[in-house]
């Protein structure tokens, strides 16, 4: 229970940390507050139990004054009046309270015996300003120093490092109209600092990155990269086109649901066509799946798998540039990336690697070798070899088996993509040989005028010499069989080139695009010497149109226009 202050006096304290009172009544609003104890003279202590605004009305008003328990008396406190830009003069008659900003004199108070006080009743509307908080001044040097952040502004007057500034307590979290509208940026996503998932396939990540701008060796375009949010551990699957992430998803995730003899709850991934799908919602309706979004233009919401495909891009770029091999092996050193990550990673605030909390033990590294690098693949049988021939083939080191203990590499001889254990390596920098030639040819055949139907297939450097003499079967055959055993093509690239028993007409007369054939009819003109009554019958005019398709089959055949009269007084008429 709070005594009331009988006198409507109020006595200016130096001693008193806040404007404190115990008379309830005095307050416009009050709000409840456990702002702990206030300790007398007489070592008595009150509670302070609220804090609000004390005056005649809300344009004339104290702010930040506390209700304590038991104060018999109203204080005004020095400091906090001084915290409002004021200095306070005491004379032995009286007591001045002086605006710094301008000297001006805003309210002088009595001395009563010992004591300097002040009659708030009657003080006069400049006094009670000055002790309202200083919020409309607060905005307006706000405004006047080019709308600076409040921090910075409590920071400048706090520290005394500039003058003519009153001190002001600007609110930090104060919102200004003009700040939001001018400065407001995206909101931060501050780093988790606990687990959200307790076990594997709780929660998974998913993303697709692409297309890349070369076809990769195994013919693929897309990325599809899922993490799991427990372990961290990572799957890189290889696409062609978008469509294909459906099908793909429902494969794996029967795979790695019976790996584990464990059910995915639930799996997030950002609005993209191939994810915000009927046919995905369905099957997580399906089999019980929960499938989580990212808001629109919030990449950070799927942080963990966008980060990790810039791991992967990065790890994958850089083994690329440091080999020198062609970017069409990029899937291979995304996926080899993808291997070193799940196994030389560690998972943040667990500090294990992801295939340990994964597989449930420590990984191995023994085995990984240099990606890129030069080894010889044992031919272990493949070929009918005579005495005397090679044991080993020349073969690039591309990363490492999924399905067995193996390498994968590629053969220099046969082009291909091999998977052995047989494999010796040679990890030295001066491993591959340099590709000046190859950078030259890759010249060349873009100065080339290629088709837009073309296709990637692998070739080497004497084909791509003889796809610009001509095209032929025999070329085709060296297209297809390398004729310069141990080189490696600089780019896949190949001619869509029909059968010469498919071709209509004289090889050597030269391709006769649609192009041309459009730019020869817009010089034709077919006229009918009967002129139609109606649109219909124009439309309907059988001869007419059989003449002008077989006139214009003429023409794609021979190149040539010939006049030839029709039955019915209908002729067609060409110009060329």
């Amino acid at each position: 229970m709070c005594l009331k202050a009988t006198s409507g006096l109020w006595y200016l304290d130096s001693g008193c940390s806040k404007h404190m009172t115990g008379d309830a009544s005095k307050f416009l609003w009050i709000k409840p507050s456990k702002g702990g104890n206030v300790v007398f003279g007489d070592n008595n202590k009150g509670k302070i139990i609220g804090i609000g605004s004390v005056g005649k009305d809300s344009s004339n008003s104290i702010d930040d004054v506390s209700l304590v328990t038991l104060l018999k008396h109203n204080l005004l406190s020095i400091s906090q009046l001084c915290d409002k830009g004021n200095r306070v003069i005491f004379e032995p008659k009286e007591c001045v309270l002086q605006r710094m900003i301008d000297n001006e004199i805003i309210l002088r108070g009595k001395r009563i015996d010992n004591v300097y006080m002040v009659d708030l009743d009657n003080a006069s509307s400049k006094f009670a300003k000055c002790l309202m908080s200083k919020e409309e001044d607060t905005w307006l040097w706000h405004r006047r120093i080019a709308h600076v952040n409040m921090k910075h502004l409590n920071k400048l007057v706090s520290q005394d490092l500039v003058l003519g500034v009153p001190k002001l307590k600007f609110e930090k979290d104060a919102i200004c109209d003009a700040c939001q509208k001018g400065k407001q940026t995206r909101s931060s996503f501050k780093t988790k600092n606990a687990i959200s998932t307790s076990k594997p396939l709780e929660l998974l990540h998913m993303d697709l990155f692409g297309p890349s701008r070369v076809k990769s060796f195994g013919g693929n375009y897309y990325a599809f990269v899922i993490v799991d949010d427990y372990s961290r551990y990572t799957w890189t699957l290889f696409i062609t086109h978008k469509s294909e992430v459906f099908d793909t998803f429902r494969k794996f995730l029967k795979r790695v649901q019976n790996e584990k003899n464990n059910n995915v709850v639930s799996i997030r991934s950002d609005h993209g066509g191939e994810f915000d799908h009927y046919r995905f919602n369905e099957f997580c309706e399906e089999h019980g799946i929960k499938h989580n979004f990212s808001a629109p233009r919030t990449p950070q919401q799927n942080g963990v798998v966008e980060r990790k495909n810039r791991s992967l891009e990065e790890m994958a770029r850089t083994m690329l540039n440091e080999s020198k091999i062609p970017k069409y092996f990029w899937a291979d050193a995304v996926n080899t990336a993808c291997y070193v990550l799940n196994r030389a990673f560690l998972r943040p605030l667990i500090g294990k690697t992801p295939y340990e909390l994964y597989v449930g033990r420590k990984p191995n590294l023994s085995h990984l070798r240099v990606f890129g690098c030069k080894c010889y693949v044992h031919n272990n049988g493949k070929d009918n070899l005579g005495k005397f021939d090679a044991k080993s083939d020349n073969a690039i080191f591309l990363g490492y088996s999924l399905h067995s203990k193996a390498y994968r590499v590629f053969n220099k001889r046969t082009m291909t993509i091999e998977e052995s254990s047989h494999v010796v390596f040679d990890e030295s920098n001066t491993s591959l040989a340099k590709r000046d030639v190859y950078d030259e040819l890759a010249e060349t055949l873009e100065r080339t005028h290629l088709d837009d139907d073309e296709e990637i297939i692998p070739a080497n450097k004497s084909n791509l010499e003889q796809s610009q003499e001509g095209n032929t079967q025999e070329e085709e055959q060296n297209l297809e069989e390398p004729s310069n055993e141990g080189e490696l093509p600089r780019e896949l690239r190949v001619m869509k080139d029909h059968p010469l028993e498919n071709v209509i007409g004289d090889v050597h007369q030269g391709v006769s695009t649609r192009n041309a054939l459009r730019n020869s009819i817009n010089n034709m003109a077919f006229v009918s010497q009967i002129e139609p009554s109606r649109v219909d019958d124009a439309i309907n005019d059988e001869h007419w149109i059989l003449a002008m398709q077989e006139e214009l089959n003429q023409f794609e055949r021979n190149n040539v226009w010939e006049l030839v009269p029709r039955p019915n007084d209908h002729s067609i008429i060409g110009t060329k």
